[in-house]
């Protein structure tokens, strides 16, 4: 069995999604979901350890070898990112079943469980796949979800939102599948490993510069990178809580590791960095996101959308790292992908259960009047994990930042610190918006009465990590600088 597990890692949601639609039973549904979300916890978490203490992982598919069958390839920056979505998704499923009795009709509840599982299915798949085209088809498996899971929210905008999500989307994946043809038709494979190495053969860049853009703006469009990012704010703002939750806390991420994946490992770096404007471009878009959608977040009064804009800042600093091109930037790039995502997570999570107490779907800044009376526990952790995404000393987000802070100053950059120091301000502006109407707010209900305990308990867990991964980095930053020197060092 162990030595089946990278498969069993995408098998289990794979299976679970067709049998929940089979037994159509809402307890049974929860329960498998719940069940497969810890699983692909437990593989993930052994297919790292098996990396980092034997090296990469190859596995190949109906005993055909790579480069002639598929392989699902674990290496370090696979690992990790496999470890940040599952451990996401071990703290959406129990929280799931109070949040979607409550924003989900009776007869579509079901189809959210196997949507939910499909969309871990592909995430999980994108990350561990060693095949370009096996890339897309699990790309195209996680989206489709996505797009089901933003349609079956509680109001009616949902429906508008999904069809902009699908629209974006399928322009991605379209670019994304060009991009890949372009590929096969220089190096005669799909296999990336297989694929890297042929690409160095190659003498007519043109095409190759051609598939990089394609597959730039593709994934860029899945990633939300600045500024294709105009499907995630209405795609956040209106998916029922648990959706939201877990595509902000991993689907942009998984995409961002595709985009490192390409430009470190499948192109060859050097080049790309060293004599063309790719630096350049991902450190303006970069920026623009950093400051922009701040900027946009503090004049939000829709809480969700809120912290939606704050995404599209955050994806900023992912990418950032992309563009100053070393190790402490990649090593702070890599690691957002989980800090944010445990922030962002907590967030989304806890704010679910405020929207369950108000008896809205609609959070506006006045839902949040007096939180800190009524909901102690939900404004605490609503606040650690503000102060993450500020980057405040002593949170998961002041690690990122810090290494970013590293990066640039090693290439003598001031103007990016200060950007990121200016970014970082303004958050304080949107967070300080929701701390101040949790705390300096009178409520309209005395009434005091938290989240049901497995929403809190999921949504203050995932605050707490805020703060764990601020102090003891021996995963989020351990596991990122060896993705980082991976990366560096290419697949030869």
């Amino acid at each position: 069995m162990l030595e089946h597990l990278a498969a069993l890692q995408v098998v289990l949601p794979l299976v679970a999604a067709p049998l929940i639609v089979l037994v159509r039973s809402r307890p049974f549904a929860w329960l498998a979901t719940t069940a497969v979300s810890y699983l692909c916890l437990l593989c993930s978490v052994a297919l790292a350890w098996r990396v980092a203490s034997a090296g990469p992982i190859s596995y190949a598919l109906g005993a055909w070898p790579p480069p002639w069958g598929i392989e699902y390839r674990v290496d370090a920056l696979s690992a990790f990112v496999l470890v940040a979505v599952s451990l996401t998704a071990s703290f959406v499923a129990p929280y799931a079943y109070r949040s979607i009795a409550a924003e989900v009709t009776r007869d579509r509840q079901y189809l959210v469980y196997a949507m939910y599982c499909l969309a871990l299915a592909g995430l999980l798949g994108i990350a561990i796949t060693g095949d370009a085209f096996n890339l897309f088809v699990f790309l195209e498996i996680s989206s489709l979800a996505s797009y089901v899971l933003v349609a079956v929210g509680p109001r009616r905008q949902a429906l508008v939102a999904a069809y902009q999500y699908m629209l974006m989307g399928t322009v991605g994946a379209t670019f994304y599948v060009i991009g890949v043809g372009l590929l096969y038709l220089m190096t005669g494979t799909l296999n990336l490993v297989d694929m890297a190495e042929r690409l160095r053969a190659v003498e007519d860049v043109r095409p190759l510069l051609a598939a990089l853009a394609f597959i730039t703006v593709g994934i860029g469009l899945k990633l939300a990178l600045f500024p294709l990012h105009q499907w995630l704010p209405n795609a956040y703002a209106y998916a029922p809580t648990m959706a939201t939750a877990f595509l902000a806390a991993t689907a942009t991420k998984v995409s961002a590791y595709v985009l490192l994946r390409y430009y470190f490992t499948v192109f060859d770096p050097l080049p790309l960095f060293d004599r063309l404007p790719t630096r350049e471009l991902f450190v303006a878009l970069s920026m623009a996101a950093m400051v922009i959608g701040s900027l946009v977040a503090v004049f939000e009064r829709d809480v969700k959308r809120l912290f939606a804009y704050s995404s599209v800042a955050q994806i900023g600093y992912i990418t950032l790292g992309i563009g100053i091109d070393n190790q402490a930037s990649l090593t702070g790039s890599i690691a957002h992908l989980l800090n944010h995502g445990v922030a962002k997570g907590a967030v989304f999570l806890l704010l679910g259960g405020v929207a369950l107490r108000a008896g809205s779907a609609a959070l506006t800044l006045e839902h949040l009047a007096g939180l800190g009376r009524r909901m102690p526990l939900t404004a605490f952790g609503l606040m650690l994990a503000g102060l993450s995404l500020i980057g405040v000393p002593g949170t998961a987000g002041f690690v990122t930042k810090w290494y970013l802070v590293v990066g640039a100053l090693e290439r003598g950059w001031w103007w990016v610190v200060a950007a990121i120091v200016a970014s970082s301000f303004i958050a304080v502006g949107y967070v300080w918006r929701v701390v101040e109407a949790a705390y300096l707010r009178a409520p309209a209900s005395p009434i005091r009465v938290e989240a049901p305990p497995a929403m809190m308990a999921a949504g203050a867990s995932m605050a707490a990590l805020c703060v764990y991964f601020g102090f003891d980095t021996a995963f989020n930053v351990g596991g990122a600088a060896d993705a980082a020197t991976l990366l560096l060092r290419g697949l030869r």
